[in-house]
């Protein structure tokens, strides 16, 4: 027998599901206006890369919300739609798979012919302290905060070449530690702070090399530590005090996307600094691009 509290929830149970039916559909079929600009934003359903596509939003940009939660990530395009600028649609991806990552690169190219902005922004921090093991085979920080975007970037670089002047912003960190060649994966010694600084150089380094070899193709790529101890689940997970907000951080991955300010840099918010010392090792940096080819199947 049904009571009146068991109708009234399956009721709001079947609001709910249609209204994210519905929700999933209108995302799907969101298309940008012609001429627009076009970001993606990887990891944009919280923290600093929801802010940045918010404020990319508020100056007409058609943003590409990223992130592995579908509700978060229809949450955060209902919002932009809600605003009356700019314009959204959300990709699901888990960095942690090769596959996927290489499925959401292969979909940005069929369904939108132009980039403007990649930010290189989703990661997994120093927490928890054990050592996880990507879907392929991989130590999962390094996968998630480097390789995958080492992918994606890559088959992106078409869309972004082709509407050069564009940008490609990578969210590193000031934890950096010099990447062990002899084990890469982490397999001895592991720790959770280790596996965070070695893969945030890794983009520091990859940063440095794309820039070399995007001279004269006016696209831009730079890399930044945007600020300490930002108030975001990453640093609360971690048991860490906040110390900025992620309007602070978004101020420096914004400077990098609307100001003219060279390629090939390194950031601590807003201002240009030398990062660790391996990040201009050439042959370091050689190694690292051709493990990065192997690893990724780009070869």
């Amino acid at each position: 027998m049904f009571t009146s509290a068991t109708v009234k929830r399956s009721f709001c149970i079947a609001i709910i599901l249609i209204s994210s039916f519905i929700s999933a559909i209108a995302s799907a079929q969101m298309t940008p206006n012609p001429g627009q600009k076009i970001a993606l934003i990887t990891g944009s359903t919280s923290g600093l890369g929801r802010e940045v596509a918010f404020r990319l939003s508020a100056m007409d940009y058609f943003v590409i919300v990223h992130g592995r939660n579908q509700e978060r990530g229809l949450e955060v395009v209902a919002q932009i739609e809600d605003s009356g600028l700019g314009g959204a649609r959300f990709y699901a991806a888990d960095l942690g798979s090769l596959q996927q990552v290489r499925k959401l690169g292969e979909d940005i190219v069929n369904d939108f012919d132009r980039l403007d902005v990649l930010v290189n922004n989703a990661g997994i921090g120093s927490s928890p302290a054990r050592r996880l093991v990507s879907e392929d085979g991989h130590e999962l920080r390094f996968q998630v905060n480097y390789l995958s975007h080492f992918l994606l970037t890559h088959q992106l670089l078409p869309l972004l070449q082709d509407n050069a002047p564009s940008r490609i912003v990578n969210v590193s960190s000031g934890a950096q530690q010099e990447i062990d060649f002899d084990d890469v994966m982490l397999e001895n010694g592991f720790s959770g702070g280790r596996a965070y600084a070695q893969s945030k150089l890794a983009q520091i380094l990859f940063t440095i090399d794309l820039a070399e070899d995007l001279e004269g193709t006016e696209v831009l790529v730079n890399a930044l530590h945007p600020a300490t101890y930002m108030d975001t689940a990453m640093v609360r997970n971690a048991g860490a005090t906040p110390r900025a907000t992620v309007g602070e951080g978004a101020d420096g991955v914004m400077q990098l996307i609307t100001e003219d300010i060279g390629s090939g840099n390194y950031f601590v918010r807003q201002r240009s600094v030398r990062a660790n010392r391996q990040a201009y090792d050439e042959d370091a940096r050689a190694r690292l691009w051709q493990l990065s080819e192997q690893l990724t199947g780009l070869e």
